[in-house]
């Protein structure tokens, strides 16, 4: 995992720059488009936090001015059907501090203020963060762990039910209700208590 680099910015170019590092080699990296503004003038140093993604085709390196806007990165990678170049645009638009008061405000609309977002796909995405963000009242409350244990739990009871033919819209709701009342529970747990639910028309 490429987590940091640091050298000579050569080239802007779209949403991506180009950086030397003082061995000589050159990483072309993709960044937010507030990121992109702050750069220095090209032959300055310049240094990112990092996020190296693969697909089957090709390695993305993905740059960030701050860890708390890679780790914010990385935790919007953890949605299902949320990519890396939507997750990009996500933090083109709105800090990690920005992305905490969506969630304590409940301010779903905002969120199709993206590009390629969608109603559906914000109501979507704001439920997974309302759970993965684990925002309190706190002023700047930080962003969880990716994968910690309850992601973990909550990922893959929804997936479970999603597998028996269950409406992802109503598993993600459900599945955060149970998990918040019993923090303990395992999937197996998460998906008896869900599927018990469901049968009695209870959510």
């Amino acid at each position: 995992m490429i987590a940091y680099i640091e050298g000579r910015l050569v080239e802007t170019w779209d949403q991506a720059c180009l950086v030397v590092t003082q061995s000589g080699v050159g990483y072309e990296v993709a960044l937010p488009s507030r990121t992109l503004a702050a750069l220095p003038a090209r032959g300055e140093s310049v240094a990112l936090y990092t996020s190296l993604a693969v697909r089957e085709d090709a390695l993305e390196l993905f740059g960030f001015a701050t860890f708390e806007e890679r780790q914010a990165f990385e935790v919007l990678l953890t949605i299902s059907k949320v990519g890396a170049r939507t997750a990009l645009a996500i933090l083109s638009t709105f800090r990690p501090d920005d992305l905490r008061r969506l969630v304590l405000e409940e301010d779903v609309a905002a969120l199709t203020r993206v590009s390629g977002i969608g109603k559906k796909s914000a109501q979507h995405i704001f439920l997974e963060l309302q759970y993965k963000l684990k925002v309190d009242n706190a002023a700047g409350a930080a962003l969880p762990t990716v994968g910690t244990r309850e992601a973990s739990v909550f990922r893959d009871a929804v997936a479970g039910l999603v597998n028996l033919g269950y409406a992802e819209e109503e598993c993600v709701p459900l599945v955060k209700k149970i998990l918040h009342e019993e923090p303990d529970m395992d999937v197996a747990g998460a998906l008896r208590l869900a599927l018990k639910r469901f049968g009695r028309g209870a959510s």
